[in-house]
């Protein structure tokens, strides 16, 4: 049983490394060999120049693909694996073209294990415990108004003026900022064409209390049956977002102007102009440190009052084993692999998984890769 990891980017190297320690058989595969060397050849000299055909001829019932790679090459290696009877990790959303596979998957037997990074990924098994706890707790009433956020960001540790650095390239960060949105207000349908029209603040309880700017991005409302919010439940909120340092909106105010007005193929190569003046004047330098915030939030209240509110916080920077990004996008994804080669996921198309021995099985772990991880209740 061999585990063929595809793509040595920043954010894969640590969980590969766990896996490569704990002595599972893994062959790397990367676009350049070289780069994979001088990340894991410590460790391995099972390296290979990525390539479908020869992962196709390697390739045995019951291997693991994983694919660290940029999402359009997901599907592709999924199929591979299907048809090969193998499993397939990956720490992406599940794209339509993904979801599709799943009958496919189901009849080869074979696990398609997606969105077990950090967001997506830890966000959902915050979800799940948070939803679990709930719904078995003596306050859980279907006439109660539930109130459900998640938010998630990658910040400096130490703030600069920009409110923000850049780990790699920052177009598709630039790129997300054109991406519309859906979550729930107010107990409606809530469409934001662009994330500053949606900006509010939130006060994250953290360890040591901190507010932030956040915005919704992406559907969030798929997410309600993923999470198994009951049909019936009266949702007051549901909104999956993105958490920014407070100021971030002041910094990119002129970025915000000049995105909305960018079109076409003259607007894509403006872009990538100021994507590479933001790498130039915002990376991280080397050694410095990153910082990752997560919180996952549900209340429920009934006439006014609350009946049930626990918040579910991650904080999490870089330190000596690394940054704190890649530490917490590929440990779960290592997890993801051996519970796949246990059997522990059933056969199919699935997320982050929602068994409660699973959820805290991981989230046991992650606390040691974050420097505070806790459950707030804030009912006594």
């Amino acid at each position: 049983m061999t585990i063929h990891w595809c793509g040595t980017g920043l954010s894969a190297i640590p969980g590969l490394r766990r896996l490569l320690e704990a002595g599972h058989d893994v062959a790397v595969w990367n676009r350049t060999p070289e780069k994979a060397a001088e990340a894991i050849g410590d460790l391995t000299t099972n390296i290979h120049k990525f390539s479908i055909a020869r992962l196709s001829e390697l390739l045995s019932p019951a291997d693991i693909v994983v694919s660290m790679l940029p999402g359009d090459w997901h599907v592709e290696l999924a199929e591979l694996a299907i048809n090969n009877g193998a499993h397939f990790v990956s720490s992406s959303y599940i794209s339509p073209e993904m979801r599709a596979l799943d009958q496919k998957a189901k009849d080869a037997g074979v696990a398609l294990v997606n969105e077990v990074g950090l967001d997506p990924g830890i966000d959902h098994l915050m979800a799940h415990a948070l939803v679990a706890e709930y719904a078995e707790s003596p306050s859980f009433d279907a006439d109660n108004e539930i109130s459900f956020l998640s938010y998630c960001g990658g910040i400096p540790k130490t703030p600069n003026p920009f409110r923000y650095k850049f780990s790699w390239s920052p177009l598709g960060v630039l790129k997300a900022l054109r991406s519309p949105s859906r979550s729930i207000r107010n107990f409606e349908t809530y469409d934001v064409a662009r994330p500053w029209d949606a900006l509010s603040t939130y006060d994250a309880p953290l360890a040591t209390p901190e507010t932030f700017q956040v915005y919704p991005n992406r559907d969030s409302l798929p997410f309600m049956e993923q999470y198994h919010f009951g049909a019936d439940w009266k949702v007051k909120t549901f909104v999956r977002g993105t958490l920014r340092l407070d100021g971030w909106s002041e910094a990119w105010a002129d970025v915000f102007k000049e995105v909305e007005t960018l079109e076409g193929e003259a607007g894509d190569a403006r872009l990538k102009e100021m994507s590479d003046q933001f790498w130039q004047d915002n990376a991280y330098d080397e050694g410095e440190p990153d910082r990752v915030v997560l919180c996952v939030d549900l209340k429920a209240e009934k006439n006014g009052e609350t009946k049930w509110h626990k918040t579910y916080v991650m904080d999490a920077w870089g330190d000596d084993r690394g940054s704190a990004m890649a530490r917490l996008v590929s440990y779960p994804v290592s997890f993801a692999i051996e519970a796949a080669m246990n059997g522990k996921i059933a056969p199919g198309v699935s997320a982050a998984p929602s068994d409660a021995a699973l959820v805290d099985s991981w989230m046991g772990r992650i606390g040691a890769l974050a420097q505070h991880l806790q459950v707030v209740s804030h009912r006594s």
